[in-house]
C-alpha cells in the first residue's frame, strides 16, 4: 500500500471517524477535518508528479475515497469536489494556469470546488458563456455548489453558443469587480448540510482566458457520466463499510447470533459487489458493442452498490433500536447519507437502473 494512503487512513480512521457525528452537524469541525487533510498534502492526490504528485493510482484513489465515506460523509462529499477539481485542472493544456494552481492544491493553500451539474440538464442552457476580448463572459445560474465558505473558488462549466462546454476557475463569493456574482444563502439539506451547497447567479461575469481550464465538446458530460457509471459507486461502498461497521458493533454489544448472521451476510455481498464493481471499470470504452456490454455492466453495479448503501445503512438503524432516530447516533447519520448516494451524480440511466433493482427485489 502507498505511504501516502497509509497516512491518510491512519488519518481517517484515528482522527476523523471519532469527530463523525460532531462533522455532521458543525461547520467548525468540518473546517478542521478539511484542514487535517491540507496539513498532510493529502487534498490533491491525484495530482502528476511534475506538479508535486503524490500522483496516487486510481485503485488506491478508490480505497481512499471509500475509507472517506466510511468515516465521514460529510467530508467525502466536501473534500471530493476539490480533488475533483485538480484532476480536471490537470488535464488542461493551459501550461500557465496548471502551474498557478497545481503546486498548491495538496496544502490547502489553493482550495477550489466544482459547479457544472447544469450542463446535464436537458433544454436551454441555465448557464452560458460568450466570448469577448481576453476571456469570456457568463451570465446564467448554477444551481449547486458544495463547499461555499471553505473554498475561494470554483470550476464552472458554462455553455458556448455552439454547445461546446467552457470550464474555468471563478470566485464563490459575492463580487461586483467584473460583472456580478451573487451566491444564496446555504441549503437546508437532510444530510452533508455542513458542506455547505449554494447557488450562484453571473451576470456578465468576465473570466480571461489565463483562467479558462480548457473547452469540451458538445455531449461531453454524458459521455463523461457513462464512463464513471462504476466509479462513482465508491462513495456508496464506503456508506455501507460504516454502516456495517455500527452493525458489527451493535452486534457485538447485544450478543444477539442473528445481528452477527446479518453482518456477515451483508459482508459477503459488500465484497462480491465490490469485485463487480472492479471488474466493470475495466471494460472497453471503444468497440460499439463491447462498450454497450460494459456500459449495462455498470449500471448494474452502481445500482447494486446503491441499494447495499440504503440496506447496509437500515440494517444498523434497526440493531440500534430507538437511539437510532438521534442525531447524535452514527445509523441516523449513515442513513441519511445512503439517500445522498442514492442520488449523487445521477443520470437518468443510473435512475432507471437502481428503480429497476429495487423493484426487482420487491417483486
Amino acid at each position: 500500500m502507498d505511504s501516502i494512503l497509509q497516512n491518510a487512513l491512519q488519518y481517517l480512521h484515528d482522527e476523523v471517524r471519532p469527530q463523525a457525528q460532531e462533522i455532521d452537524l458543525s461547520v467548525d469541525a468540518l473546517r478542521q477535518a478539511l484542514d487535517g487533510l491540507c496539513s498532510r498534502d493529502l487534498m490533491a492526490l491525484k495530482r502528476p508528479a511534475e506538479y508535486g504528485g503524490p500522483a496516487l493510482t486510481e485503485e488506491s484513489f478508490r480505497v481512499f475515497q471509500e475509507e472517506t465515506a466510511r468515516v465521514s460523509g460529510a467530508l467525502a462529499f466536501l473534500q471530493t469536489q476539490h480533488q475533483s477539481a485538480v484532476s480536471m485542472i490537470a488535464k488542461s493544456e493551459n501550461s500557465e494556469l496548471k502551474g498557478e494552481y497545481l503546486p498548491k492544491m495538496a496544502n490547502g493553500e489553493k482550495l477550489v470546488g466544482i459547479g457544472f451539474s447544469q450542463l446535464r440538464r436537458p433544454g436551454p442552457p441555465v448557464m452560458r458563456a460568450v466570448e469577448s476580448d481576453g476571456g469570456y463572459l457568463l451570465t446564467g445560474h448554477v444551481p449547486w455548489i458544495t463547499g461555499w465558505s471553505f473554498y475561494p473558488e470554483f470550476l464552472i462549466g458554462a455553455t458556448l453558443p455552439d454547445g461546446s462546454a467552457l470550464f474555468a476557475v471563478v470566485p464563490l463569493a459575492d463580487s461586483d469587480s467584473q460583472g456580478t456574482i451573487r451566491i444564496s444563502e446555504p441549503m437546508e439539506l437532510a444530510a452533508m448540510g455542513t458542506a455547505m451547497t449554494v447557488t450562484a447567479d453571473f451576470d456578465g461575469w468576465f473570466v480571461p482566458s489565463s483562467l479558462v481550464a480548457f473547452i469540451k465538446p458538445t455531449g461531453w458530460i454524458q459521455n463523461n457520466d457513462m464512463i464513471n457509471i462504476a466509479l462513482q459507486g465508491h462513495f456508496a461502498l464506503g456508506c455501507a463499510l460504516g454502516a456495517l461497521d455500527v452493525l458489527k458493533a451493535a452486534a457485538d454489544k447485544r450478543g444477539f447470533a442473528f445481528l452477527h448472521d446479518v453482518h456477515g451476510y451483508l459482508s459477503q455481498e459488500l465484497a462480491d459487489c465490490k469485485v463487480e464493481t472492479e471488474l466493470a471499470q475495466k471494460g472497453p470504452e471503444s468497440d460499439s458493442n463491447s462498450a454497450s456490454g460494459i456500459t449495462e455492466q455498470r449500471l448494474n453495479v452502481r445500482a447494486w452498490a446503491i441499494d447495499l448503501a440504503v440496506r447496509c445503512a437500515h440494517a444498523s438503524v434497526t440493531a440500534s433500536s430507538g437511539a437510532a432516530n438521534s442525531l447524535k447516533h452514527p445509523a441516523q447519520r449513515i442513513y441519511r447519507e445512503a439517500l445522498v448516494y442514492t442520488v449523487s451524480a445521477q443520470t437518468t440511466p443510473i435512475m432507471e437502473a437502481t428503480l429497476k433493482r429495487l423493484t426487482r427485489l420487491n417483486g
